[in-house]
């Protein structure tokens, strides 16, 4: 088992990994809309804050040698279903014709008071 930290990532002040690889398989750690350029989180709308996630999702992964079109899973947490449609504009424009597996669960909150939380499960690129 190998612990994954990219140097762009923060690491996470819980007591967890930004990401485990395990038997050729990447599992994420949820992911806020944290802007790692400012060190700010993103609390706007739901289409940049989805957009973070996403791309903090994609930073991790090509950091354990992998991508975003090798994700196997996608669980994303939402405070507000009635955003859904936004959300999944943006996942849609980020990955293309890659359709994941995916659950959508919805939720009261989430930490720092952001509207999603994104965590992935996916494949390490074949050499």
């Amino acid at each position: 088992m190998k612990k994954i930290q990219p140097e762009n990532i923060p690491t996470p002040k819980g007591h967890y990994s930004s990401a485990v690889e395990h038997n050729g398989l990447i599992f994420v750690s949820g992911q806020l809309p944290w802007n790692h350029a400012t060190g700010e989180i993103e609390t706007g709308e739901i289409e940049k804050q989805t957009e973070l996630a996403l791309r903090n999702v994609e930073n991790i992964l090509l950091a354990a040698g992998s991508d975003l079109d090798h994700v196997l899973q996608f669980t994303i947490y939402v405070s507000e279903m009635d955003d859904w449609d936004k959300v999944n504009a943006v996942y849609k424009s980020i990955l293309g014709e890659h359709k994941p597996a995916r659950a959508i669960v919805p939720v009261k909150t989430l930490h720092f008071d952001t509207k999603i939380e994104i965590q992935a499960i996916a494949a390490v690129k074949e050499n």
